[in-house]
C-alpha cells in the first residue's frame, strides 16, 4: 500500500494546540502561550504502548490503568491561528519551525505502522494527496524518515525529564491525580492542563526571570484576544492565572 502526500503550505493545520519539545517551548517562549498538557490513553488504544514509553502509566484500579502523554504545548483555542502564521497563511519561522511542524504529516507520538490515518486531510485542509504527489508512506513505512526519527528520538530523550516530573505531581498534588482519573473516564481520553512553570524546576540552566519576561507579553496578548468570549473562557482563565503567577518573577 502506498500513500501520496504533499504540503501546499495552505496554513489550515496551523490552528489550536501545537505539541512542542521542551527545547522548542523554551525557544518559543516569546511567541507561544505555553502550557503542559496531560492526555490519557486507554489500554485498548493502539497508541497505548508508545504513550507509556514516552510518558507514564497511571494505575486506576487493580486491573485498570491508562497511559499519560505529557506534552509541552502551544496552548491556543482551536479558532485561533498560530502566532507565527502570516496573514497570507505562510509560516514566518519556516526555517526554525518546531519539531512537530517539521514532522508533519507524520507523528513521533505514534508507531510507524500507525501513520496511515494521518495522511487523510481534515475537512478544509488543502493537502495534495493525489497520485501526482510524492509517495511518502509504503507498506506502513515512512519513506523520508529523518524528521520522524528526530522527533521520536527527542520524545524518548525528554521522557527522562517528563516522567519523573509528572509522577511526582501525581503523588504530591491530589488535584492532578483526580483530574487524570476524571479524564480517563472519557471514551476518547481526556486532558489536564497545567502551568508550564511547573516543569521549569526540572530544566537545567533556565533563567526563570528571563522566561517570565518573554512569556508574559504573549499571555497578556492572548488574554486580550480571548476576553469577553464565553466559548474561550477556559483559555482566558488559564492565561490570566498564569499572568499573575509569572508577575512574581
Amino acid at each position: 500500500m502506498e500513500k501520496h502526500f504533499h504540503c501546499t503550505a495552505c496554513g489550515k493545520c496551523c490552528n489550536g494546540w501545537l505539541p512542542l519539545t521542551l527545547d522548542d517551548a523554551l525557544a518559543g517562549a516569546g511567541r507561544f502561550p505555553l502550557a503542559m498538557v496531560l492526555t490519557t490513553v486507554r489500554q485498548s488504544a493502539r497508541a497505548y504502548s508508545i504513550t507509556a514509553r514516552h510518558g507514564t502509566i497511571l494505575q486506576l484500579s487493580k486491573n485498570k490503568r491508562v497511559a499519560v502523554q505529557i506534552s509541552p504545548m502551544s496552548y491556543l483555542p482551536p479558532t485561533l491561528s498560530c502566532p507565527a502564521l502570516a496573514d497570507d497563511g505562510r509560516c514566518t519561522i519556516h526555517g526554525q519551525k518546531p519539531t512537530r511542524c517539521r514532522t508533519m504529516p507524520f507523528s513521533g507520538y505514534r508507531n510507524e505502522s500507525d501513520q496511515g490515518p494521518l495522511l487523510n486531510p481534515k475537512d478544509g485542509w488543502l493537502c495534495d494527496t493525489s497520485s501526482a504527489a510524492p509517495v511518502v508512506y509504503r507498506d506502513k513505512q515512512i519513506i523520508e524518515r529523518a524528521d520522524f526519527e528526530r522527533e521520536a528520538r527527542q520524545l524518548n530523550d525528554e521522557a527522562a525529564i517528563l516522567r519523573p516530573y509528572i509522577d511526582t505531581l501525581i503523588a504530591s498534588a491530589p488535584n492532578v491525580a483526580a483530574g487524570l482519573e476524571s479524564a480517563a473516564q472519557k471514551a476518547q481520553g481526556g486532558t489536564v492542563v497545567l502551568n508550564f512553570t511547573t516543569v521549569l524546576p526540572r530544566l537545567k540552566d533556565v533563567d526563570t526571570a528571563s522566561f517570565a519576561g518573554q512569556q508574559l507579553p504573549v499571555l497578556k496578548a492572548f488574554a486580550n484576544k480571548t476576553a469577553g468570549d464565553k466559548k474561550l473562557a477556559d483559555y482566558h482563565q488559564y492565561y490570566a492565572q498564569n499572568i499573575k503567577g509569572l508577575e512574581r518573577f
